[in-house]
């Protein structure tokens, strides 16, 4: 029994730094990439005040720089780099993945950062949907009250702004309810891809084998190849590429949000496997909360004291639906023996 207390004294440090590791991971990189995208769609670049236009480029950028990690990642590991599932299976996620991010990008253009935050946390009631038409499943009564008053909080938020701070940079998109409304609509989009996503990416990935950097390899690498062909065939990838190289601090924004939202990727990774869901879940709630609040001081958003409401209901239901998750969840080890991969949270 004495041998057994020095090992349990170690053990707690360990977690304890291990925990340290996955939530300060996670913080900054998600928080930093929040930052990023909304300077980069919303504040103009340059002497001249220019706006950068192409989403679809960030979603190229993201993509190869991704595939290209992961790539190394199962080099370094002498992992195989053929693929597990039938191409086309991958294919079909990064065409949704690709749909899902530019919505995101191209919201920037018309609603603020925090309303967007906001509205994400929404996400429930798509996966609900998803769930329901393409996996059955089915879902408890306190599930369907979660999902209704996160629905609540958001629309509290979204419909008593403070002030007209919620419409995008008018030099280019223009003024006026029409804009925040359109804004509006490529957010419920967004919802509804990423819902998409997420569900059908589990249902596709079902039986396979695979290593998590291998999914995220193809993955990423089929939506480079779709987001490219996009660009060129919108006649938007030389004036992308004009742009980047005439404004030098929008390359460097550029650069680094890829950059983080590849190596948020590994912490979320880690705090899954390492922790679990309900874990990650927490700390994803967190990171929206301060993403918004930094925000928030960041680039001037006022709130309202209906948003502040409306923030508080949503974030307080999001933490009463982390610590009401009690039922035990399958471990990734048995996961694997049953033949299912580990899901793959969205790439941002």
């Amino acid at each position: 029994m004495a041998e057994t207390a020095p090992l349990s004294i170690v053990t707690q440090p360990s977690k304890l730094w291990k925990g340290v590791f996955a939530v300060a991971g996670i913080m900054t990189t998600l928080v930093t990439y929040g930052v990023l995208q909304e300077k980069i769609m919303r504040v103009p670049y340059g002497d001249d005040k220019a706006f950068f236009r192409y989403s679809l480029f960030l979603v190229f950028c993201n993509r190869i720089t991704t595939s290209a990690i992961s790539a190394g990642a199962l080099l370094a590991s002498k992992k195989a780099l053929d693929p597990v599932a039938p191409v086309y299976k991958y294919s079909l996620v990064s065409v949704s993945n690709i749909l899902t991010t530019t919505c995101q990008y191209e919201a920037l253009k018309y609603v603020s950062f925090p309303v967007q935050t906001l509205a994400k946390c929404a996400k429930m009631i798509p996966v609900m949907v998803w769930g329901t038409i393409i996996m059955q499943k089915k879902y408890k009564g306190q599930d369907y009250l979660l999902a209704f008053l996160v629905t609540v909080g958001c629309s509290i938020f979204i419909l008593y702004p403070a002030g007209s701070s919620e419409i995008g940079p008018s030099d280019i998109y223009g003024r006026g309810r029409e804009n925040t409304v359109w804004g509006i609509s490529l957010m419920i989009g967004y919802l509804g891809f990423d819902g998409f996503t997420s569900t059908f990416q589990d249902k596709l990935f079902k039986g396979y084998d695979m290593e998590i950097h291998n999914q995220i390899f193809y993955t990423a690498f089929c939506s480079c190849v779709l987001s490219l062909t996009g660009l060129i065939l919108q006649g938007q990838l030389l004036p992308a590429i004009h742009f980047v190289s005439s404004h030098n601090d929008c390359f460097f924004d550029i650069a680094l949000l890829s950059t983080v939202a590849t190596a948020s990727q590994f912490f979320i990774s880690y705090t899954i496997r390492t922790f679990g869901a309900l874990t990650f879940a927490t700390i994803m709630t967190t990171r929206q909360l301060v993403s918004i609040m930094l925000s928030c001081l960041w680039f001037s958003h006022p709130l309202s004291r209906e948003q502040w409401i409306g923030a508080v209901v949503v974030f307080g239901t999001l933490y009463a639906k982390s610590f009401l998750r009690s039922a035990p969840k399958p471990s990734p080890s048995q996961q694997m023996q049953n033949g299912a991969s580990l899901p793959v949270k969205g790439i941002p």
